[in-house]
């Protein structure tokens, strides 16, 4: 696989305090199988669709255990440039470029409005192995702010998306392009959220049924936040795991609606 474009969503993984418990959990719903925990790098374990490479999972680092999130990173062609852009557009780096052995160079950052996100710097660890089509893979995410403004100039400045906004008067939802390619979208959070919920990345893993996965999630503990829900992208749902990291399941090739109207934002 070659190495991403600048900016393109490239990886996804979580701390949680039970791992045993989130590998069962997703496991079950989203059919994953997992390697060997890594003990030379803080037992940090892959996941696999179909014996392809799609997120992982890692007991949380001294101090920051009873949160568990998912974290979804963009690739960077060099991580300490990233770190510089992400300071020079008002965000925060939380953890310096850090190389991984071989593996390539990560660091995590939190933008103007308090998103949470990574980056990585790819050596032979080059991301996603699977397809967004593939069920078990990762398949789309969206920002959570309740500033857009703040995260939409951030993330066009530290990554150089275009963007586009959609025309519905519900809800304020822009796209971000890379190279002609929608590779992230940014929800606005309305009063629906718990003033306690903060700002954060949804990421959506693709499924082959959204309600049997939502049945499946529910069954073991999981909670339906909303839907499931039928649209021009697909079926989805969104969920938090027992453990309370928050994600969605789609099934794309379920789709109802026509496509939204959008319009260029310069």
């Amino acid at each position: 696989m070659a190495v991403q474009p600048e900016g393109t969503p490239c990886w996804a993984d979580a701390m949680f305090g039970d791992v045993e418990g989130a590998k069962s959990f997703y496991g079950d719903v989203l059919g994953w199988t997992f390697g060997e925990a890594s003990s030379e790098y803080g037992n940090y374990t892959q996941a696999y669709a179909d014996g392809k490479a799609v997120a992982a999972v890692v007991p949380p680092m001294p101090g920051q255990e009873g949160f568990s999130q998912w974290c979804l990173y963009f690739a960077s062609q060099d991580a300490a440039a990233t770190a510089g852009k992400i300071r020079d557009n008002g965000g925060e780096v939380l953890m310096e470029p850090m190389r991984v052995g071989d593996f390539g160079t990560m660091c995590l950052a939190r933008d103007p409005s308090g998103v949470v996100f990574g980056v990585w710097q790819a050596g032979v660890h080059e991301g996603f192995e699977a397809s967004p089509q593939q069920t078990g893979a990762y398949c789309w995410a969206e920002v959570f702010t309740r500033e857009p403004e703040r995260s939409d100039a951030f993330f066009t400045s530290v990554f150089s998306y275009t963007a586009k906004q959609m025309q519905d008067e519900a809800i304020d939802f822009r796209m971000f392009d890379l190279d002609g390619n929608t590779v992230l979208g940014r929800m606005k959070m309305t009063e629906d959220f718990p003033p306690e919920v903060p700002p954060y990345i949804n990421v959506y893993f693709a499924v082959a049924d959204c309600d049997e996965a939502v049945a499946r999630a529910t069954k073991l503990g999981g909670v339906l936040r909303f839907g499931p829900m039928d649209s021009p992208f697909g079926r989805f749902a969104a969920l938090s795991d027992p453990q309370g990291a928050s994600f969605s399941v789609i099934d794309i090739t379920t789709t109802a609606g026509e496509m939204p109207q959008v319009t260029d934002v310069s």
